[in-house]
């Protein structure tokens, strides 16, 4: 009987082992909305540019809108369903109560569940990539630099391979991004590699990559935390993969084939983070509620240089 039971026991050990390890093959992710910055939509709230649910969804996941200007309650239940967090580029103030105040509140949740053995990635592209910056820092450390449609190749730094990022990235595909130009900036402010020590930053993100900006200005453009799964680019895969627009201001997106597969690497990857959570939804209808899918995308390459925009009343 006791050698039954100890049976038993090991048996429903090996179970539960398997189960951690098991890659989970639905993912949700959640893309936090922004603050209006522009609208031809009546009534409309917030927003989500659609190129960065189309980046998740080239991954392998679906996505969910997470709305700003909720209380704390919001985001802990909403996380505690979906399998990770992607905080979008835009052009809002870090410590507004709208997009700052909910990446403040997403990431002490974050951080609380990792500690806690609960495995939950973020990723932050432009502003999501200064707002994880903004919050561990707890201070506005960016310098005044140009990078408006600067493209540029990757300049890893020492140690990169030694990184969750890029542990897989394969030999031909890292020449290339060394060699081509398969990166696209659009931003105005950045982070040096001074300031990133002078800050502190350099203790909590191990940095991945630099580039320089149109005044020969080093700055930091791909990070990963070394404790939490949680991550950064300055630039914008996205654009690269689902923006096509031309105007004088985007002109020098890359969508050579080495910047295509440069782009589907990082949604591989963030995508196959994502999968270590198993985080769900209680049943299927509650699912389907919340889902991108409820919502349609507004074409606005007429008055932005996005293709599509989800805009929400």
């Amino acid at each position: 009987m006791w050698l039954l039971f100890l049976a038993c026991l090991l048996c429903t050990a090996l179970i539960v082992t398997d189960c951690q390890t098991l890659s989970n093959e639905r993912p949700i992710i959640g893309v936090v909305t922004e603050e209006l910055n522009y609208t031809n939509v009546k009534d409309a709230k917030s927003m989500i540019v659609a190129n960065y649910v189309q980046f998740l969804e080239a991954g392998g996941a679906r996505v969910i809108p997470i709305w700003i200007y909720k209380p704390r309650e919001y985001y802990e239940d909403i996380i505690s369903k979906i399998n990770g967090v992607l905080f979008p580029g835009g052009g809002v103030p870090l410590s507004g109560n709208g997009y700052g105040q909910t990446g403040q509140i997403i990431y002490d949740i974050a951080t609380k569940m990792n500690d806690k053995g609960d495995y939950f990635p973020m990723w932050g592209t432009c502003l999501g990539f200064e707002l994880l910056n903004f919050v561990v820092a707890k201070k506005d450390f960016m310098k005044r630099c140009d990078a408006q449609d600067l493209s540029t190749s990757i300049e890893f730094s020492n140690g990169y391979k030694n990184s969750k990022m890029f542990s897989d990235l394969d030999e031909n595909l890292n020449r290339s991004m060394q060699k081509q130009k398969v990166a696209i900036h659009y931003h105005r402010w950045c982070l040096t590699s001074k300031n990133y020590t002078l800050s502190g930053l350099n203790k909590y993100f191990k940095v991945l990559a630099v580039n320089k900006d149109k005044e020969n200005t080093t700055f930091v453009s791909i990070i990963e935390a070394f404790k939490y799964p949680f991550y950064g680019v300055s630039f914008h895969p996205e654009k690269v993969l689902f923006e096509w627009v031309l105007s004088k201001t985007h002109q020098n997106i890359p969508h050579n084939l080495d910047a295509i597969r440069t782009s589907q690497y990082f949604a591989n990857f963030f995508v196959n983070e994502a999968r270590k959570s198993h985080h769900h939804f209680p049943n299927k209808k509650a699912e389907d509620e919340v889902l991108i899918y409820n919502y349609n995308p507004v074409f606005t390459g007429k008055y932005n240089a996005n293709t599509q925009t989800y805009f929400f009343q």
